[in-house]
């Protein structure tokens, strides 16, 4: 051992020789836990323009870096039902497709000179363009980013590739049974036709021209429809004296479609899709959820995180360990930021113990309302939530990406301190009450995916069974993948 080495030894003991001296706990439930620090995350400063386009700029000199990224209103759930597919395929082709003076082969190639990035995709509610690149790449990149945002050329030949990619998607979504349990799931929470739940088939793909897409730009993509989040190395009067340049000029357009999100209640019942080629069954329960903004938010993520959330949680604790039925389990009260979302447990177990996990499931739901959750798991659940939490927002692009949220639901802007008070203030009271609100076995669809021979007993002895049919329709177009069943 080194000098330095004995000394910071010696000096450790001599300060922890006190607390010795005055005795040890004897049990962990002993020890005193310090408080958690006080969260002040930096917050990134927030522009208006007077065009409607909203910046959020926050400095980061760790890296010599700049990132940007826009977040645009209108998804997915505002696409029509005969071309569902148009903003993912939108989204692709954005990119690929290049700007009026540029391919997107010239992009790539001038990008990639540069280390530098610029993106396009879409999303269920949103489109998105961002670009990534060294500080002194900046100006060039961020050029070639306001030139694809305002001015792609959507490129015609760009267009098929995109949607074979799809088409493989669609052709390979029955391979899976978790993959084939989840967005049945949904269908069956939301509606088969609800926004939130539909699916691309071959004909609605074929259906998607050209001009679909530079339709979708013009209706959506303006700066009233924008936000914009810029994270890196740079001085942000000089940044925002940059995009006012290059930005506050842009015309206002249409405010961007908004989809209905009413929810519709799922039809209780027991659902089955039979799959062969699998020695294992995925379950689902579903019911409505809640938004983010309602006044339980808090307490249900404490419920969740008693019922499901860990390796301590009921569910793994009672289903996989000590009953040995799970491969993998979990779930609790979903909740979206605009619209409800679903309570759904998932679980995996083999085939042959289908039975005896879904009385499993049954009996935690009634345990989470005849023994509501105690003082012990309540403080294990918090634990859990606020001990981590910190390492949730621990850079500044986090936080930066967590404030672009709030903006584009309308959500306060200090919700990311509201939520750790919000939880702190959770009681068990609290917790058994939203269970009783917000969990009803009455009202769950419970769905398996599985090989009904190899079931451990039958499925109707849960009630009425509705077979579901997910067999791909046919529509393939020349050039796509084969239809698969």
């Amino acid at each position: 051992m080194t000098r330095r080495a004995t000394f910071v030894a010696l000096a450790a003991g001599a300060l922890f020789a006190p607390a010795l001296a005055s005795g040890q706990a004897k049990d962990w439930r002993e020890i005193q836990k310090p408080a958690l620090p006080a969260f002040t995350p930096q917050q990134p400063k927030r522009i208006a323009l007077p065009n409607g386009l909203v910046i959020f700029l926050q400095e980061d000199h760790e890296l010599p870096l700049v990132r940007g990224s826009a977040r645009i209103r209108g998804g997915s759930r505002e696409e029509p039902a005969a071309k569902i597919g148009l903003v993912s395929l939108y989204g692709q082709v954005w990119r690929t497709g290049g700007t009026k003076t540029r391919t997107g082969d010239q992009l790539d190639d001038d990008l990639e000179a540069r280390g530098a990035r610029v993106e396009t995709g879409g999303g269920l509610d949103s489109t998105f363009a961002s670009w990534d690149c060294l500080k002194e790449s900046f100006d060039q990149v961020f050029g070639t980013w306001v030139e694809l945002v305002r001015n792609p050329e959507f490129r015609e030949d760009k267009l098929p590739l995109a949607k074979n990619q799809l088409n493989t998607g669609i052709a390979r979504r029955n391979d899976d049974a978790g993959q084939i349990a989840g967005r049945e799931a949904r269908k069956l929470g939301y509606g088969a036709d609800s926004p939130y739940a539909r699916v691309a088939e071959y004909a609605t793909v074929a259906a998607v021209t050209r001009d679909d897409l530079l339709a979708w730009h013009k209706a959506t993509v303006h700066p009233n429809n924008i936000i914009l989040g810029v994270v890196g190395d740079f001085d942000s009067k000089a940044m925002e004296a940059a995009l006012r340049k290059a930005l506050g000029s842009w015309p206002r357009g249409p405010a961007a479609p908004r989809a209905d999100t009413t929810l519709r209640e799922a039809k209780p019942g027991v659902y089955f899709v039979q799959k062969d080629d699998v020695t294992q069954s995925q379950i689902r329960m579903v019911h409505a959820g809640i938004r983010r903004d309602s006044p339980d938010y808090f307490a249900i993520e404490m419920m969740n995180e008693v019922l499901g959330g860990g390796f301590s949680a009921r569910l793994i604790s009672n289903i996989r360990s000590k009953k040995g039925l799970a491969y993998s389990v979990g779930g609790g009260v979903g909740a979206d930021f605009d619209h409800a979302g679903l309570f759904q447990l998932s679980m995996g177990t083999k085939s042959g113990s289908t039975a005896a996990a879904i009385d499993a499931l049954y009996e935690e739901i009634d345990n989470l309302l005849k023994t509501p959750a105690t003082a012990e798991e309540l403080t294990r659940a918090k634990d859990a939530i606020l001990n981590s939490f910190v390492f949730r927002f621990d850079t500044k692009q986090e936080v930066m990406a967590e404030r672009l949220l709030y903006e584009f639901y309308g959500y306060p802007p200090d919700f990311l301190q509201q939520y750790r008070a919000g939880i702190e203030k959770v009681t068990t009271d609290d917790v058994a009450r939203v269970a009783r609100a917000h969990v009803h076995r009455d009202k769950l669809a419970l769905l398996v995916v599985g090989k009904a021979s190899d079931f451990d007993r039958p499925l109707a002895s849960f009630g009425p069974v509705a077979t579901l049919d997910i067999a791909i329709p046919e529509g393939a177009t020349a050039g796509s993948p084969p239809t698969r069943r």
